[in-house]
């Protein structure tokens, strides 16, 4: 499991490890965990041009530290100090005692940047709040265009360390050097993408994982730990029943796409309740076809009620007065009372709620671009509103705990192919058959984004894919993971 802990966790453990170390040895750590992935990027760092942004806070340390250790190996290092009074003294002495220098002309810098072989970004720390300052913009322009590779100390600068925010103009690094801990901005949108590749630099700080995390990320082995397998006398039904309660006659494809994730998905069988019975058999005969409602359908384990519904209310309804879990996608969630999802969670009955942005928007009464903005508050304000585990599906997808608190879980895979029409129906049918076969709300809906997104590289392979396509690849996903657990 991938952890990130919050800025305040972060420093408290940071407070604690430098009342342990002799003073300067935690900076003098993490400057040369930041000198050696400096180094590796450059792969040869004698005679190459290294221009350090350097703020005032210990990340300019940082660099000017790190900087004078590649000045020694023959770099040639210079030091823009956009705060001149208030740079780290130590690191400024050290960068010059190895050669290094200081660049005191604002237009000057700004081409030496753009010539840089290196340019390491120290403006801002993990406390910072808002986008860049105005004299540290037309740096980052220039590091942008340039043609050096840029790399970000602890966290790209301007970006929101706790939230994966981006308020204005901020530092697009190619590399990140994190220290210590992982930030949630390091893995949640729009921050995660001016984080480029991120690499993790070990300083000595074991107490924060003894912290709560902000936000967790399964990795193989931990959706390998998740997945249901089979015991020797299992049969389907002790396997678990999922509910497809989706389609219309205008939208049957979806029917069709949401049994298929379901078919893939770990349950033993397959109810199919709607109009669409026809398509869904002509595709999947194995699906159990029933037309008298989800009440008269018989036993199932779980539900998965909204794809395609048009403005079938009576069916959602239905479904969600039902004593068992229940996955709410699309339509449904359009048409899904907020008292009735309330009502479950307050009873103990597990939610699964599976908007994209633009659904989660209108579910929030914001506009779509507040949503995107700002991921992680979006979750947890529909989680607690609705009393719900809500998948926020979308460039990170995350997903809350019912009532919003405890750590999100970000989902790693994945690729921009999946923006297709039917993926989400795909993926609604997968989460709801590892309900049905007895996996937490949470749980189910971050196993079947980690499988979805897995199936989606395994079908794209770079180019277009159709959301059957993903549906066909999910067993290959599933088959990597135990692979790994192996």
């Amino acid at each position: 499991m991938r952890t990130a802990y919050s800025v305040e966790t972060v420093r408290a453990a940071e407070r604690e490890l430098m009342a342990r170390l002799p003073e300067g040895a935690l900076m003098q750590r993490a400057a040369a965990g930041l000198a050696a992935a400096c180094a590796d990027v450059l792969g040869r760092v004698y005679g190459s041009r290294v221009v350090l942004l350097v703020g005032s806070g210990d990340n300019g340390g940082d660099a000017l530290y790190a900087g004078a250790r590649l000045a020694r190996r023959g770099a040639g290092v210079r030091a823009v100090l956009l705060t001149p009074g208030r740079a780290h003294a130590g690191g400024l002495a050290a960068l010059r005692r190895a050669g290094g220098s200081v660049v005191s002309d604002a237009g000057g810098a700004v081409e030496l940047v753009e010539q840089a072989d290196l340019v390491v970004d120290g403006i801002v720390g993990i406390g910072g709040k808002g986008g860049l300052r105005e004299n540290a913009v037309p740096l980052a322009e220039a590091a942008r265009r340039g043609r050096g590779v840029v790399v970000a100390v602890d966290l790209p600068s301007g970006v929101d360390a706790d939230t994966g925010e981006v308020r204005g103009a901020a530092v697009r690094a190619d590399v990140t050097v994190t220290f210590g801990a992982y930030k949630p901005g390091l893995l949640i949108d729009p921050a995660r993408e001016y984080a480029g590749v991120v690499r993790f630099v070990g300083i000595g700080l074991e107490t924060v994982g003894a912290r709560a995390p902000e936000v967790e990320a399964l990795q193989h082995a931990d959706v390998a730990r998740l997945l249901p397998v089979p015991a020797a006398e299992s049969d389907k039904y002790r396997r678990g029943v999922v509910g497809v309660a989706a389609g219309s006659a205008r939208y049957p494809g979806a029917a069709v796409l949401a049994v298929g994730g379901a078919l893939r998905g770990g349950a033993g069988a397959v109810r199919y309740v709607g109009p669409a019975g026809g398509a869904v058999l002509a595709r999947y005969p194995e699906t159990l076809v029933s037309e008298r409602g989800p009440a008269r359908a018989g036993r199932v384990q779980a539900w998965v009620v909204g794809p395609g519904a048009g403005d079938d209310a009576a069916t959602v309804g239905e479904v969600l007065a039902a004593d068992v879990p229940v996955l709410i996608d699309a339509d449904g969630l359009r048409l899904a009372e907020v008292g009735a999802v309330r009502g479950r969670g307050l009873r103990g009955v597990p939610t699964l709620m599976t908007p994209h942005a633009g659904e989660a928007a209108a579910l929030l009464g914001v506009e779509r671009e507040e949503v995107e903005s700002g991921r992680l508050a979006a979750v947890r304000e529909l989680a607690a509103r609705y009393e719900a585990a809500v998948l926020l599906k979308g460039s990170t997808t995350v997903v809350a705990e019912a009532g919003g608190g405890g750590a999100v879980r970000v989902n790693p895979t994945g690729t921009p192919w999946l923006a297709t029409a039917g993926s989400g129906d795909v993926l609604s049918g997968l989460g709801g058959s590892l309900l049905a076969a007895g996996l937490s709300a949470v749980d189910a809906g971050s196993v079947a984004a980690y499988l979805h997104g897995l199936a989606g590289r395994f079908a794209a392979e770079g180019a277009p894919v159709a959301a059957e396509d993903v549906a066909g690849r999910i067993v290959e996903a599933w088959r990597s993971v135990v692979g790994a657990r192996g």
